[in-house]
């Protein structure tokens, strides 16, 4: 039994002894570093139900635990805070249980439970993904892979938006400028070339909007007249109607981008279970609007465009179906969340992985399913997340002044691979050995930068400090893991034995406490969809293990038992760093 659940069971005992009354709950905290003690009950919420002094009522209630609880050595009362000293004996015992247990703080899923669907990506086929991508993709993976480690069932899966006038403005381009250009006649990656044309195109807009306003022309006309954007328009009603050269292009270009994707995915180390595209799943939302048209839950107006009313709700009136027919994005929404539970039906929930910037979206296209009456909607989350920026400032994709995803990963690596080279302490290694380490270093950094920041907040991603292999860095951490397999490998003797000690050092106590918290964490990770919450978990465990390696001597301690203890200990510490950062994506190295 873990400790705050021994704790509970015997504070309900001495409050129904000691005040003949009874409390549902108790609430702990971190006993504060100024203070004796190694976890904290709050007193004050018993005032609720016990008329008294608080330090009074945490005296009677600290004196009955120390009386009749054996892994209670003491306690002091701080106004209405009771901090209580644990025995070392319990973490002792504590630690030999887990210390086998190389998935600790993971719960295996139950086959019976309704599963997770996690979405994330998503890009368009109009561009390469970049930095703002990898933010998404990197939560969104993350997210699964802490729901997983939660005790849930997850899919995961993308939404591509490989329809509408984006790609079409790339596909006009490659036609007027492009000379028959191909990945392999380019050399380019396929999203690379066609993201190329993608500015292309909007090189040739803005020049076709100056000359028709040198013309005359007002610019908001001059915007809706030029020959380039009435093109492109004309190709979408093609590619609507079926036009045969059209798809056949739009299937070559969009394969390219595919290619490159998968090998941008495969370097970035995320996957998916499933893929679904704009250009099916709109027609499926498109019979789910006439359905609720008939149910009364959409409303059509004199021009033959589809709404749904949510004033009521505090919303707005929003559009489902445009007066030609066409769908928008919350057509295509509606019909894919729709055909993942077809396809899926264990699913119970959905979390999207979605920028910021689409909050309204996600609220409206939320109370669209409830109304439609399915169960599965009240389990639907948006991951909200803030927008990504560099020191240079803000990105756009139309200009060509995007931080690529390929680029960016391949900067992480060079970087990382010349502070490596300065640190000097790849002797030994093979070629072919340090360029799999820099990768390893250049994408931790990469990732833990990216994921230490709390989702919801906007972030500014700065490549040079977050491959510092000081402070609160994924270097950092990946360094500590290395330097305890140096002391496992310098380890000359067997240390599997249970090491049974009487008292410990209290850097092994506060490292024990450090690790007992690590299944609580997973826990309100996958509750608040929050990775930075696993991340700086493992900052603050490899501090703690840094104070213990800098004040106790682990391979040079006479005593057997306690050297065992140790070695088992700092094993334990990297095994808890590699859980940790497997959910985070990232990799550790056995030497740096």
């Amino acid at each position: 039994m873990i400790l705050q659940e021994i704790l509970s069971q015997a504070i309900k005992e001495a409050v129904q002894k000691q005040f003949d009354t009874t409390i549902e709950k108790v609430e702990f905290q971190a006993t504060r570093k100024d203070f004796e003690g190694d976890i904290t009950v709050v007193v004050f919420p018993l005032l609720k139900l016990i008329k008294g002094n608080p330090v009074e009522i945490g005296t009677k209630i600290g004196t009955y635990l120390v009386e009749q609880v054996s892994v209670v050595e003491k306690f002091n009362v701080v106004q209405g805070f009771l901090n209580l000293v644990i025995t070392d004996a319990y973490y002792v015992n504590f630690f030999n249980e887990i210390r086998t247990n190389e998935t600790f703080g993971f719960v295996a899923a139950q086959a019976e439970s309704k599963a997770v669907m996690v979405e994330y990506s998503s890009p368009n086929t109009n561009k390469p993904l970049h930095l703002g991508h990898i933010r998404n993709n990197l939560l969104g993976y993350s997210v699964a892979e802490i729901l997983k480690a939660s005790g849930k069932k997850v899919y995961k899966t993308q939404i591509i938006n490989d329809r509408g006038i984006h790609i079409c403005k790339s596909m006009l381009a490659w036609q007027k400028f492009g000379k028959g250009e191909t990945p392999e006649s380019s050399g380019m990656k396929g999203d690379h070339l066609v993201g190329k044309y993608y500015v292309e195109y909007d090189k040739e807009y803005k020049s076709q909007i100056q000359a028709l306003v040198a013309q005359g022309k007002t610019e908001e006309d001059a915007k809706k007249e030029a020959p380039i954007i009435l093109e492109a328009q004309q190709m979408l009603l093609d590619w609507e109607a079926g036009k045969p050269e059209v798809l056949e292009l739009w299937k070559t270009m969009n394969q390219w981008v595919y290619d490159g994707f998968a090998q941008t995915y495969k370097n970035l180390g995320v996957d998916f279970d499933s893929y679904y595209y704009e250009s099916n799943t709109y027609l499926l939302g498109k019979e789910v609007v006439q359905f609720g048209l008939e149910k009364g839950i959409f409303e059509k107006d004199p021009d033959g465009s589809v709404w749904i009313d949510l004033t009521a709700e505090g919303l707005d009136r929003k559009i489902v179906l445009r007066s030609d027919g066409t769908a928008v994005y919350m057509t295509q929404d509606i019909g894919t969340a729709i055909q993942r539970v077809k396809d899926f039906p264990d699913v119970g929930g959905m979390v999207y992985t979605v920028g910021n910037e689409q909050d309204y979206h996600f609220k409206v296209l939320f109370l669209i399913l409830k109304k439609l009456g399915f169960e599965w909607a009240e389990q639907l989350y948006h991951l909200s997340y803030g927008m990504v920026e560099l020191p240079t400032g803000k990105m756009k994709s139309r200009e060509g002044t995007v931080v690529d995803a390929d680029d960016l990963m391949a900067e992480m690596t060079t970087t990382a691979k010349t502070i490596s080279e300065e640190l000097g302490k790849l002797d030994g290694y093979s070629d072919a050995e340090k360029e799999k380490l820099y990768k390893t270093i250049g994408l931790g950094a990469l990732k833990y930068y990216m994921l230490k920041v709390d989702p919801k907040k906007q972030m500014l991603f700065n490549p040079e400090e977050s491959v510092d292999f000081n402070g609160n860095t994924g270097p950092f951490i990946q360094y500590t893991y290395a330097r305890i397999q140096s002391i496992l490998r310098k380890a000359n003797f067997s240390f599997d034995s249970v090491a049974s000690l009487n008292e410990l050092h209290s850097k092994e106590k506060e490292l024990i406490k450090q690790i007992a918290l690590f299944p609580e964490v997973i826990q309100d990770a996958a509750k608040n969809h929050s990775p930075a919450l696993i991340a700086n978990y493992t900052y603050d465990l490899v501090k703690e293990f840094n104070s213990f390696y800098q004040n106790v001597s682990i391979l040079g301690e006479e005593d057997p038992t306690k050297r065992i203890f140790r070695v088992q200990l700092s094993k334990k510490v990297a095994d808890t760093i590699q859980l940790a950062f497997r959910v985070l994506g990232i990799e550790v190295p056995e030497r740096m």
